[in-house]
């Protein structure tokens, strides 16, 4: 917790899990009343690929924007807008005359505050504690970031059965005022301001290469994207789960998220507190993924399957928290927000295909087949990390210092025939 003796990032880190809690908590709420209104799974999935088809488009034009800007004054714009766009939901649902074209509307416009969030919330985190503490910072923001989105929808689950729908969307609203008085109360003097990226031609182009240049960037923004697409979402296949095979009420659903939420909170501490993160453990834990997956998918009852959520909280936490620490500790400062967005499409912006597809596959088939084809998508990721571990050390950590030294030991020794590339 040594991350945690800055102010700065104790502040960021409260707001932070309030907000992100807050919005988990709509996000169940918003799938179980499409399902209310409509009666449709696909139609869960297609609010969740609305609410990030911006982030898939415009996702590497975002993180330019972030590597050239303010990360903090970018929070301040993007956690308002959101806290607007909550309001107006809760409004909508409040008044009892609300049509499935508002929640898809709302859902498109959030998505244009989560383009710009994203990247410039895992950028933030080094400008709050310095490079020394950057692998304990990104674990324990990357453990309740992600422990948030697990026990979000836990307690939106259990709100929904003991006040109703509408209530999660008013402390979801209520939930922002954190974050934006966190980061009000930050003081600038104490932050540590990252190296921005000078304006120059084709940096887009410029960040996708470099990420593709970089064997374990590449292989990790792979394997998220694969896992993103068949497996993390679950606001689409758990309530289906729930509700078609075990004929479970919404507290059922409930306790199902509970018991997830608690195996992510026990799996991102023993992340954070196993140290730095190396390939070779990332291996492993794509491996138990993909297990704990197929065996949530063949439970006989209910009470086994809440049994193995457990389970599939704590390595679904430790996966992202360790795909996101190595890439941040492997790509350079200039170039962050544009990997960070890299893996935010991979992670979210990925929901807009793999949302109606798992929800396809869960009307149309069930919600079984899903889960086993989303555990058979993540043992093909861990055997795609496996196969490149031969460009990279499996148990070393990841520096951008060397990689950086060597394109400019390269430009050294080129300069006389070859033009500089374009700075970062």
């Amino acid at each position: 917790l040594r991350a945690l003796d800055h102010r700065d990032f104790r502040l960021f880190i409260s707001g932070q899990l309030v907000s992100l809690v807050g919005t988990w908590m709509q996000s169940v709420a918003q799938g179980w009343l499409i399902l209310t209104i409509t009666g449709s799974a696909l139609a869960v999935g297609l609010a969740m690929a609305l609410q990030y088809l911006p982030l898939l488009i415009l996702g590497p034009a975002a993180g330019l924007v972030v590597d050239r800007s303010h990360k903090r004054r970018i929070l301040l714009a993007t956690q308002s807008t959101s806290l607007g766009l909550a309001l107006t939901l809760f409004g909508l649902a409040y008044s009892g005359h609300i049509h499935i074209w508002q929640i898809y509307a709302v859902a498109l416009l959030s998505g244009f505050a989560i383009l710009f969030d994203n990247p410039a919330r895992q950028a933030f985190v080094q400008e709050m504690v310095g490079r020394d503490l950057l692998a304990n910072a990104v674990s324990l923001n990357s453990t309740l970031m992600n422990a948030g989105q697990i026990v979000g929808p836990a307690i939106g689950a259990l709100i929904i059965s003991l006040f109703g729908l509408t209530a999660c969307f008013a402390a979801n609203a209520v939930s922002y005022l954190a974050v934006l008085c966190a980061l009000l109360l930050m003081r600038p003097v104490d932050l540590h301001p990252l190296t921005r990226a000078t304006r120059a031609p084709k940096q887009i182009r410029a960040g996708l290469a470099y990420a593709k240049g970089n064997p374990l960037i590449r292989d990790i923004l792979i394997a998220v994207a694969i896992v993103g697409v068949f497996t993390f979402n679950f606001t689409t296949t758990l309530p289906t789960l729930m509700h078609q095979t075990f004929h479970a009420p919404a507290s059922g659903y409930g306790i199902a998220m509970i018991a997830m939420g608690l195996g992510g909170i026990c799996g991102g501490l023993l992340a954070a507190r196993a140290g730095t993160p190396t390939p070779r453990r990332l291996v492993a834990i794509t491996f138990a993924f993909a297990l704990a997956q197929a065996a949530l998918a063949l439970s006989p009852t209910r009470m086994i399957a809440y049994l193995v959520l457990l389970v599939l909280g704590g390595v679904a936490i430790a996966f992202l928290t360790t795909a996101n620490s190595l890439l941040q500790l492997a790509s350079p400062q200039a170039l962050r927000g544009r990997i960070m967005a890299l893996y935010a499409i991979g992670f979210l912006g990925s929901t807009p295909i793999g949302a109606p597809l798992m929800g396809a596959l869960c009307q149309f088939a069930s919600p079984r087949l899903a889960l086993v084809t989303g555990s058979l998508a993540t043992l093909g990721a861990a055997w795609l990390l496996v196969a490149g571990s031969h460009h990279h050390p499996v148990d070393t950590v990841p520096s951008h210092a060397s990689t950086a030294e060597t394109h400019r030991s390269r430009r050294r020794t080129s300069r006389s025939t070859t033009p500089d590339a374009p700075a970062f």
